[in-house]
């Protein structure tokens, strides 16, 4: 199992949707920084070689963003892995699913991936 922490607050579905209402610049933008943020803390992982399923651990400092809404963010994480050379593509071929998410209030912000061969 590879275990890979994420450090920062990920943009939630929210605030994407308003970057988007705002420009599609911002937007853009708003991927791109999002994207090069994972993409330094995921440099020194080792690239995925099979078909893999992966946990999210998603850390918040409070209750205030929902669920579904942070969970988001998996667009960008999957898309940096690939990005990276981490992940050679994030279609059914190399991600077999997701086992779920997990969410812990109060200590700091980020996501722990949790990734497994299938």
């Amino acid at each position: 199992m590879i275990k890979v922490m994420i450090h920062g607050r990920l943009p939630s579905l929210n605030e994407y949707i308003e970057a988007e209402r705002t420009s599609r610049y911002k937007a853009a933008k708003m991927k791109n920084e999002t994207e090069e943020l994972i993409f330094w803390q995921i440099k020194k992982m080792k690239p995925i070689k099979s078909k893999i399923r992966i946990k999210f651990i998603w850390f918040e400092e409070n209750r205030r963003r929902d669920p579904d809404n942070v969970r988001f963010s998996v667009k960008f994480i999957l898309d940096a892995l690939q990005k990276a050379g981490k992940l050679k593509n994030d279609n059914a071929s190399w991600i077999d699913g997701f086992d779920g998410d997990d969410y812990v209030y109060g200590r700091g912000q980020g996501v722990m991936l949790e990734i497994r061969e299938a």
